[in-house]
């Protein structure tokens, strides 16, 4: 779990009102020393190859005209420059694409790292396919062009040498082989706003298929559940409908403007061989300066290719660039504020004090919410559904800021300490807990990856759940599949219960942490609870009895704000609101138990 690759060697340019691609020319720059030499080579082998015409026209005039040479004189002298270009040629796309991979490394790295300084807020609005997309194929298209439009831009820097040996042949017929190239030009910026907007459509698009599959493979069980299958189907042929209709309109427009671009230059060597011809007719060209000539004409051909395939590459990159840059330009909400202090030595004294809190721009969740937790106390937290009881886990480790009012732990609030500190101190369990795909021993001393393997039994074992991961196949070694669903919800929420402990946080907060679990190993997890809440701060988010006993303290909460506050007998006796709750939740807890129980692991 160390971190062992080293970080991203540029970053973007953040000035958002240069173009993509001055943005992101730090990450190139950063790897001159690849593509560098790279194009130095690949300019040395573009070179090389402008003087086989000239070869074969000499080959041809002094061997095969005048025979005052020996043919196998420039046939040794082809044979060299071959090598030459083989050597030069693989030299430099070996660093070419030394350098490709450089950049798609370094990409990815400032995707991932900026996504994990995002705030809650952020992934509630934003769907996971989106992000999926952006994190792959854009970047693939971003990368493609850092890397290889230097190489093709070398590539079409050929014609300029062609045209240099053209002139030095005829002057009068270089110039006639140019007359396409206004149109030329005229017809690729053309085909430039053209496929510009169709490029962004068909990265948009391809963004919505990988939404649809994103939540239907995290989402099987529901489907299944409710036999969705072809309703899910059907919405993602939907999706694929768009991206075919995006596709078909990007190809129709390249259909369009490719062969025209390609082949102008072919307009030009109509032109050669009618004029040309003319002149060795006449006596004024020799028939090898006419064979170059056309060599030389071949040689812009290419270019001119790569220019339309350099243009087209351009367009996808920059509808794909644009769109990293929206991600990448997404500023954190909830940050360290200016001169935020480390949270050291915590005693655990946490007090919610007058807050108020919703949603982005959602109605009050909590209002004029008031509570403390002094050191070493736990509180059980009990309401209805969507009284607020999780937003206050939400809170306290500051997920989210408060819209008024304070959280404060040991008299900070916790917008004036660093995050990583407070995070450090506040230690969550959720009803629906996250595991990696990886080992039993890896998920546990997720927080620690340092911990010894004793360490890791013996929180397994307060967790209640070392029994079962002694029964897998490999034990703690055992490899957990996606998300953990090889595991039943109680074990997952065990080996949540366990990661947490291996932490040991001064402040505890459970999220309903057990309600997956039955009453019997309920009982079992709360043994060891009790031994590990002593002197530590806990907030127990509740709804069953069994773990309100864990508390000393029970709060009744409604509509967002506190309505009864005591112990568990006290409001038995005081609160029929609270017995009702309890009564409620009891039932549920029941069903869920038996839905698990039928539906197995």
């Amino acid at each position: 779990m160390s971190n062992t690759y080293p970080p991203p060697s540029a970053a973007i340019d953040p000035d958002r009102s240069r173009s993509w691609l001055r943005r992101a020319w730090p990450l190139v720059r950063a790897h001159r020393w690849m593509f560098g030499p790279a194009l130095v080579m690949s300019a040395a082998g573009l070179l090389v190859s402008v003087q086989v015409p000239t070869l074969i026209q000499d080959a041809v005039d002094n061997s095969i005209v005048s025979k005052r040479v020996p043919l196998s004189h420039y046939l040794w002298w082809l044979v060299g420059l071959t090598l030459v270009m083989l050597v030069v040629g693989y030299s430099s796309k070996q660093l070419l694409n030394r350098g490709a991979a450089k950049i798609e490394y370094d990409l990815r790295n400032l995707v991932y790292g900026h996504l994990t300084g995002l705030s809650f807020p952020f992934y509630d609005r934003v769907q996971t396919g989106q992000l999926i997309s952006r994190a792959n194929s854009d970047i693939r298209a971003v990368q493609l062009y850092l890397s290889f439009a230097p190489y093709l831009l070398v590539q079409c820097s050929l014609s300029l040498v062609a045209f240099g040996y053209m002139l030095a042949i005829n002057v009068p017929l270089a110039v006639l082989a140019m007359l396409p190239m206004p149109l030329l030009f005229v017809s690729t910026r053309r085909m430039q706003r053209s496929l510009l907007p169709v490029s962004w459509l068909v990265q948009a698009r391809l963004a919505e298929v990988a939404t649809v599959v994103d939540e239907n493979i995290n989402g099987v069980r529901v489907v299944k559940s409710f036999a969705a299958e072809r309703s899910q189907l059907s919405l993602l042929q939907k999706a694929a409908t768009k991206v075919s209709w995006a596709n078909v309109k990007d190809a129709d427009r390249r259909a369009r403007w490719t062969p025209l671009v390609q082949n102008l230059p072919r307009v030009g060597m109509a032109i050669v061989l009618l004029y040309g011809g003319h002149l060795v007719i006449d006596g004024e060209m020799g028939v090898g300066a006419i064979l170059a000539f056309n060599a030389y004409l071949l040689m812009l051909q290419v270019p001119f290719q790569v220019f339309g395939n350099l243009i087209m590459l351009g367009q996808r990159s920059s509808a794909g660039a644009k769109r990293l840059y929206e991600l990448l330009d997404e500023e954190p909400e909830i940050v360290d504020a200016p001169g935020a202090v480390e949270l050291t030595g915590a005693r655990g004294d946490v007090r919610f004090d007058d807050v108020t809190f919703g949603y982005g721009d959602g109605p009050d969740v909590l209002n004029g919410f008031s509570l403390r937790l002094r050191h070493g106390e736990t509180v059980a937290v009990v309401g209805r559904t969507g009284s607020g009881k999780s937003t206050l886990a939400r809170l306290l480790p500051r997920f989210y800021d408060v819209r008024d009012g304070s959280v404060t732990v040991d008299g900070h609030d916790v917008r004036e300490l660093t995050l990583r500190s407070l995070r450090d101190n506040v230690g969550i369990v959720l009803d629906e807990p996250f595991l990696f795909s990886a080992s039993v021993r890896d998920n546990i001393a997720y927080g620690r990856p340092d911990a010894d393997i004793t360490d890791v039994e013996r929180v397994a074992r307060l967790a209640g759940a070392h029994e079962f991961i002694a029964e897998l196949p490999g034990g703690y070694d055992t490899v957990i599949g996606e998300r953990g669903y090889t595991l039943s919800g109680g074990q997952r929420q065990r080996i949540a219960i366990a990661r947490t402990l291996l932490v040991n946080p001064p402040v505890l907060v459970l999220d309903d942490a057990t309600s997956a679990v039955d009453v019997q190993v309920e009982q079992e997890i709360h043994a060891g609870l009790r031994t590990l809440l002593a002197g530590r701060t806990t907030l127990i988010i509740a709804h069953r009895l069994s773990t309100i006993g864990l508390a000393d303290r029970v709060v009744l909460l409604d509509d967002g704000r506190i309505v009864a506050d005591g112990t568990h007998k006290e409001l038995l006796a005081s609160t029929p609101m609270y017995a009702e709750v309890l009564a409620r939740a009891d039932e549920r807890a029941d069903e869920n138990i038996e839905e698990l129980r039928s539906v197995g692991r």
